[in-house]
């Protein structure tokens, strides 16, 4: 009973020390325990985390060859620094879609992606609508929130800027002009920009063979427009006959489909110097990729002018660069910012093209990334091209923004994430990201808080922008436009010099002409006039007595005459 009594007394009691040394021993003891349970607990996350999804997921990113990191793995609410998601240098070849609602970090994700590629060595070319991408040329600014997130995803933060040239369409806006000459853009091609049917493409094609095999060079759209009217005028409609012609109603319709191209800015755009791409695939001094910045915000107003510069574009660099296949680091990549605007009202013929030379430019190096909202403003054919895809967070605020949401995560690959919630939670600076891996096949999808650009965050000043372009060695060869004697100067120098001709002919016609009726009406006047009134002595030799006095002398002198010639005397009586 006493042993029992004991043994239940309190341990404190039993050993003499104090209800407070006991209270402290037992909250001591108490906090070890917790310590070694959150460690227990951690390490068994850790381990979780390493044969759970998350590992698997974070496998799939583990690349041999150079790769860009991109950021951190997300699980579960939490940012993993560990678990970096990355993508494969070779991979930027085969196109990629950067998307997500306004605010959510595109822009910033393309700024992240076009700085490790020029430091790689892979020049860039970016398409800048807003006008919010010339800071890629200047050091970042550090900050609490850049520290923040450097910590948050191991990144080791430095603030750098990149090599830029800055470029504009022919001259409008800030920017060393690019420009192209009607002939180098070809009727193909214009045709597919004007919107034209096959039938007035292949006239418009004929019109482009008159041209080139008359010295007619087609240098700007007033070059263009001078000869298809020429071709249709009294002039020029049989200089065509004997190879098919051109009818007035297609004639008319070329016209008025290069009129309303021509209020787009076009006229602006053609011309020359013409700009010669391969510009866009040098490297600077120090090895890094020159990042060819396009500043777009006079004209963002003007999609189809965009487009035309984009069909061009991609078309001479697929011509003249040769087929390399799959390379170490691609020749170049280039990024299409809001390319809503590029597809929108674009004619099929466009998106064909466009879908074909997306699908072929890879074999020559270069690689293409569209950025815009959501995967619905980019076409299904063009859409299945683009093998990389970071997707920012998406709203479901109407019933349409929830039917796009659903119709993106159905364009994702099967996933250990909840996708449809996972999109509209993201912050600002996080997004859903699947590559292809080093051997070509998708990677798991992997939530990602995404590294901070180590470049301004922002549009350098207008003046340092300025700066920037007359300072470039490009700016000399391409600003000033030059305007030779071409088609529409030859045309109308023909054309002065023929009515020049008409009217000095038609001058001495009618001098003739004029002549010849004078002539006439002084004829009929002198008819006309009444005679005047004899003299006395025409009166006298003009009278009957007068005429019979002359017949007896003139028969009288007759018969003496005549004796005297013939010898034969007067007989006399």
């Amino acid at each position: 009973m006493s042993e029992s009594t004991d043994s239940a007394v309190p341990a404190d009691q039993t050993d003499g020390r104090t209800g407070a040394t006991a209270g402290a021993s037992e909250t001591a003891g108490a906090g070890e325990a917790a310590g070694a349970s959150d460690a227990a607990d951690a390490a068994e996350a850790a381990d979780a985390a390493e044969s759970g999804p998350a590992g698997q997921i974070a496998a799939g990113y583990a690349f041999a060859g150079p790769a860009l990191d991109l950021g951190a793995l997300l699980w579960e609410g939490r940012c993993l620094p560990e678990r970096q998601i990355r993508i494969p240098l070779a991979m930027l070849n085969r196109h990629g879609l950067v998307a997500g609602a306004t605010g959510t970090g595109k822009t910033k994700t393309l700024q992240l992606i076009a700085e490790q590629l020029s430091a790689a060595g892979v020049p860039v070319f970016l398409a800048d609508i807003k006008g919010d991408i010339s800071g890629i040329s200047a050091p970042g600014t550090a900050g609490g929130r850049i520290d923040e997130r450097a910590r948050d995803v191991a990144q080791s933060w430095e603030p750098t800027g990149y090599p830029c040239e800055f470029y504009s369409l022919g001259g409008i806006g800030p920017g060393i002009p690019v420009r192209s000459t009607v002939t180098s853009f070809g009727p193909v091609l214009m045709s597919k920009v004007l919107q034209l049917n096959q039938t007035q493409e292949q006239s418009l094609g004929l019109i482009f063979h008159y041209a080139d095999t008359k010295g007619l060079e087609l240098i700007d759209l007033k070059d263009l427009r001078a000869v298809v009217a020429f071709l249709v005028s009294d002039q020029g409609r049989a200089e065509l006959k004997g190879i098919g012609g051109l009818s007035t109603v297609t004639a008319g319709v070329i016209l008025r489909a290069l009129t309303a191209f021509e209020q787009q800015g076009a006229s602006e755009f053609f011309g020359e110097p013409e700009f010669d791409t391969s510009e866009f695939l040098r490297t600077a001094a120090d090895g890094r990729g020159l990042v060819s910045v396009l500043e777009l915000p006079a004209v963002q107003d003007k999609p189809q002018l965009f487009s035309t510069f984009l069909m061009w574009l991609l078309a001479d660099l697929y011509n003249d660069l040769p087929e390399v296949g799959d390379l170490e680091k691609p020749k170049l990549v280039f990024f299409f910012d809001e390319a809503h605007l590029l597809f929108n009202g674009a004619s099929k013929a466009f998106l064909a093209s466009i879908t074909q030379t997306v699908r072929l430019i890879r074999s020559k190096g270069v690689g293409v990334f569209f950025v815009t909202q959501t995967p619905k403003d980019v076409p299904a054919d063009v859409l299945a091209q683009l093998g990389n895809r970071v997707q920012h967070a998406l709203r479901a605020f109407t019933p349409d923004d929830a039917k796009a949401l659903k119709a993106t995560v159905k364009t994702f690959p099967h996933s250990a994430y909840d996708l449809e919630e996972l999109l509209t939670r993201l912050g600002t600076g996080e997004a859903v990201i699947t590559v292809l891996s080093e051997n070509g096949a998708p990677t798991p999808v992997a939530a990602t808080r995404l590294r901070a650009p180590q470049s301004l965050m922002g549009p350098i000043a207008a003046a340092d922008l300025e700066r920037a372009v007359k300072s470039s060695l490009l700016h000399s060869r391409y600003a000033e436009p030059i305007d030779r004697e071409s088609a529409y100067e030859k045309i109308t120098a023909e054309q002065a010099a023929a009515e020049a001709q008409a009217e000095a002919a038609a001058a001495a016609a009618a001098a003739e002409k004029q002549a010849e009726a004078a002539e006439k009406e002084a004829a009929r006047a002198a008819r006309s006039a009444p005679k005047p009134d004899p003299s006395l002595a025409e009166q006298v030799v003009g009278s009957g007595l007068f005429r019979s006095l002359a017949r007896s002398i003139g028969t009288q002198m007759g018969r003496e005459i005549s004796r005297s010639i013939f010898g034969t005397a007067r007989k006399r009586r």
